[in-house]
């Protein structure tokens, strides 16, 4: 192999035989190296074969402004996830983490930390990402000195649910069929119209297209937990859990998925906060 371009002193860019531009990692693999000169095997610790040539170009702009460490950190906390998960990721997540991570660094050393309004449902619906989440933070410690909030976290278990999301749901049409059906329920059943601006929204959006996802992809959320909150919320959101019937009969009938008794709980306190704020 001989570099097809240089990106630094630890990453090139090579080409196939058939023309594919690969991106290669290594200490020093660049170092006083030019276009068209031979790779020694032996310095290449990482490699990523990007399906689109738009993603090489956009790895490749994203590696020369991001610092090795922060990349490496990425990389570390994709192959933990893919690891732990047993399931392919997109390969595009290697390029959106690295991204939060510069720029959650960044925001750190001027102090500036931002909320994340979906760290409840994460937590909630999404443990084993929210875990690996987790590890994430020690692993960008370890990697770059800097250690991130909890917040963080999950902010990184969505890169993780969104990269699953992208490989298991190719049907992103259906994705948004679904949660335009949803919301139509609501807005006929309740009388409402949304302020698409709101976080309130964004909030429910998030939770919805998470929702979708199981549902197209026939995931169901299985908890412990008894009913008694889901009966409780049932009396005192008698409106909301009225669009909640109206969905699962939807839902049941075009998709053959059935709620658990923890999704209409949660689906119920999202439709009641939304539909509270937008009247």
């Amino acid at each position: 192999m001989r570099i097809h371009k240089l990106i630094n002193n630890n990453i090139v860019i090579v080409k196939d035989e058939a023309g594919k531009e690969t991106i290669l990692m290594g200490r020093g693999i660049g170092f006083k190296k030019h276009p068209n000169d031979p790779i020694d095997d032996r310095m290449i610790e990482k490699r990523f074969v990007m399906s689109q040539q738009e993603g090489i170009t956009h790895l490749s702009d994203l590696l020369n402004e991001i610092p090795i460490q922060e990349i490496e950190a990425a990389v570390t906390i994709m192959e933990m996830a893919t690891d732990t998960l047993h399931k392919k990721l997109n390969e595009g997540m290697i390029i959106s983490l690295s991204d939060h991570i510069h720029t959650s660094i960044e925001r750190s050393k001027d102090h500036v930390f931002v909320k994340n309004v979906l760290l409840w449902e994460i937590k909630k619906f999404y443990p084993e990402e929210f875990k690996i989440g987790k590890s994430a933070l020690d692993i960008i410690e370890d990697k770059t000195g800097t250690k991130l909030p909890e917040d963080e976290a999950g902010f990184i278990a969505l890169h993780i649910v969104n990269a699953q999301m992208e490989e298991s749901v190719g049907d992103m049409y259906g994705l948004t069929k679904v949660m335009q059906e949803i919301i139509n329920i609501i807005k006929y059943t309740c009388k409402v119209s949304f302020d698409e601006d709101s976080v309130y929204y964004y909030r429910f959006i998030t939770h919805l297209k998470f929702f979708a996802q199981r549902l197209l992809t026939h995931t169901e959320y299985q908890s412990d937990e008894n009913d008694t909150l889901l009966t409780m919320v049932k009396t005192q959101y008698h409106e909301a859990y009225q669009c909640v019937r109206k969905i699962m009969e939807l839902i049941q009938n075009n998709y053959d998925y059935c709620l658990s008794d923890e999704e209409q709980l949660y689906l119920t306190i999202h439709i009641e906060r939304i539909v509270k704020k937008s009247k």
